[in-house]
């Protein structure tokens, strides 16, 4: 997609990654839209050719706004997911970015309140957190989300756990 078709939002994290792994700089946001000046949880995917590549993200606010939580959500999702390699700048054309910026979570206290579709979750247990985001391509059912959840914290499936769910506004 050319670069000018692409939303304020994304643009911003392409532009991170292409600076950060082409010339190893981190930029400053230009113009930030009114979304970019909030403060939220931030989670920056990156696909290529259909394939997740990378993703990292804060579960809340990190940093001064939202332009800053994606630009070093958008680096760390280039060279710092455990995942994968670094991105490199031959993959660079080849790269789709997805950038969720998500609610505050609220407890659950029932699973029924709870839809893969339209809520991403975190899993608690101690100091301990997963979290998972909604509306993921084979996942389909609360039980999955939990579970997965679950594996990425460490919180074995007898472990009592907190659960919390928000919703993202995504951007591609």
């Amino acid at each position: 997609m050319a670069e000018e078709g692409l939303h304020p939002i994304v643009r911003l994290a392409k532009e991170a990654v292409e600076s950060y792994v082409r010339e190893g700089k981190t930029p400053r946001p230009r113009e930030l839209t009114p979304e970019m000046k909030e403060g939220a949880g931030v989670f920056v995917s990156l696909h290529k050719h259909g394939q997740l590549r990378g993703c990292i993200g804060t579960f809340g606010p990190t940093k001064d706004n939202v332009a800053e939580e994606i630009i070093a959500n958008a680096i760390s999702s280039s060279t710092m997911d455990p995942r994968f390699p670094p991105v490199t700048a031959a993959e660079l054309d080849d790269l789709e970015y997805s950038v969720d910026i998500l609610t505050e979570p609220e407890p659950v206290t029932d699973i029924s309140q709870l839809d893969p579709k339209e809520y991403g979750v975190i899993v608690e247990s101690g100091w301990k957190k997963g979290l998972l985001l909604p509306d993921l391509e084979g996942v389909d059912s609360v039980e999955e989300q939990i579970a997965i959840c679950r594996l990425k914290a460490g919180i074995s499936a007898s472990e009592p756990v907190k659960l919390y769910r928000f919703q993202v506004r995504r951007f591609k």
